[in-house]
């Protein structure tokens, strides 16, 4: 379903405060979180009485099936639009790879998914809502010719493992809680993360890291 529009509400008028809601709905999942932006809540901020929000969503599962493929929408716009961009010369493309990457995972809608997944764990409506996103997300984007081309990896089991290495291992760390020397336990890791990427798709043994 077209998170902007359905059949009923195609007038310019209703695209538009429907876009304003899942806007703000996207903004509220950052700002205080997936349980506490109640549709009241996200209706108020959006700045609609609660029978204009009942006309555009009438159910908690409207909004948020409509919400969760506005924000991939979202995620998709921002990664593609990274990938399209060239990596500057003579900088390795699997580290240029991992620093947009990381820059990515800082942004609202990526943010917000994150959200989303966290609140999922005890949601069985939410899980599931999500479940087809995740999936388009980690074919079409990631686990497409996209990410590829921004690491410079090809196609067999080795690429795609330094690929996954350095998606995941940056969306745990954009995740997990460092309670001290923050920025400097980041840097750390993330140079960490840039070697390993570099050392599996190199050819070789990969200094341990690859067995064939």
């Amino acid at each position: 379903m077209d998170a902007l529009s359905t059949p009923q509400r195609q007038t310019p008028k209703s695209r538009r405060t429907r876009g304003r809601i899942l806007d703000t709905a996207l903004r509220l999942f950052v700002e205080i979180g997936y349980h506490a932006a109640t549709n009241a809540v996200i209706a108020e901020a959006s700045g609609l009485t609660r029978g204009a929000m009942l006309y555009h969503f009438a159910t908690r599962e409207e909004l948020v099936e409509a919400a969760v493929a506005h924000i991939e929408t979202e995620r998709a716009r921002l990664f593609e639009a990274a990938a399209a961009e060239p990596y500057p010369p003579g900088m390795d493309a699997a580290e240029h790879a991992i620093d947009v990457y990381w820059a990515l995972l800082q942004a609202p809608p990526f943010v917000a998914f994150a959200e989303l997944e966290a609140a999922a764990r005890t949601d069985p409506m939410l899980a599931t809502r999500l479940a087809s996103a995740r999936s388009a997300f980690d074919h079409a984007q990631v686990g497409g010719d996209r990410f590829g081309a921004m690491v410079q990896a090809g196609a067999d089991p080795r690429f795609q493992t330094s690929r996954d290495l350095g998606r995941f291992l940056l969306e745990g760390l954009a995740r997990g809680a460092l309670t001290y020397d923050e920025d400097a336990r980041r840097e750390r890791l993330l140079a960490v993360v840039k070697r390993a990427v570099r050392a599996l798709n190199r050819r070789g043994d990969a200094q341990g890291l690859w067995s064939d």
